[in-house]
């Protein structure tokens, strides 16, 4: 089975994203005041969050952790994803980052294409006809490959002026590549007990909301999932 030929579209917009971690009783304040301003994002559960399962890829080097712990202005990393435990919906993004400003670029994967990639048949992303597929079958060649998986629990809240998406990340957890699938068996290691807060907008950011999610004492600054997730490789 082969991946559907997509035309190349524009580049995604750059978005502003900052994030920072918080204490379980900022998370308590916090959730409770977004809970009565916003409403949750509609693909959630009935409790407005949804797990995320991440297998993040690096080079022999380690050059995306590299280029994050030192603050490289330019620089991107790929992951495969899924929602809950819905291997039927998994995708390869690849997320980059420039001038402060993130984008993200995505190709629908089948779980059978996914498995054939981790055991190392790549070919059919090369004959996919997707730019974004043939791209990481071009740095797979070069030394790409599975490092850890990232999983923790969302709840995630949505402003439409300014196209704001807010989230709460809960229960972080970390494992090898092999943990990746299948979903529900996986034996993951708990990380960091805090919660990643992470506030996502195009050109602006509503008075509304940067009152919301203010937290008294904490600055935002650089907080990466799969940087916590390596620590213990």
């Amino acid at each position: 089975m082969t991946t559907m030929t997509t035309k190349p579209s524009a580049p995604p917009k750059l978005r502003h994203e900052w994030k920072h971690q918080i204490n379980l009783r900022e998370d308590l304040v916090l959730s409770a005041r977004l809970r009565r301003l916003f409403p949750h994002d509609p693909h959630a559960g009935p409790d407005g969050s949804y797990r995320v399962t991440s297998l993040y890829f690096d080079t022999p080097y380690d050059t995306a952790l590299r280029e994050k712990l030192d603050g490289v202005n330019r620089r991107e990393k790929f992951r495969l994803r899924y929602y809950g435990a819905d291997t039927s919906f998994l995708r390869l993004e690849k997320k980059y980052k420039m001038n402060g400003l993130c984008g993200k670029r995505s190709a629908r994967l089948t779980l059978e294409q996914a498995q054939r990639l981790l055991c190392g048949d790549w070919a059919f992303l090369l004959e996919s006809g997707n730019p974004l597929l043939q791209e990481f079958y071009t740095k797979l060649r070069r030394g790409l490959a599975p490092k850890t998986v990232v999983c923790y629990d969302r709840e995630a809240f949505l402003y439409a002026p300014g196209n704001v998406r807010v989230t709460l990340d809960r229960a972080l957890r970390g494992g090898g590549p092999e943990t990746f699938l299948p979903p529900g068996k996986q034996v993951l290691r708990p990380m960091e007990q805090e919660t990643v807060l992470e506030v996502k907008y195009d050109e602006f950011l509503p008075e509304v909301v940067a009152l919301a999610v203010q937290v008294p004492g904490r600055r935002a600054g650089a907080c990466s999932k799969y940087a916590l997730c390596r620590r213990f490789d």
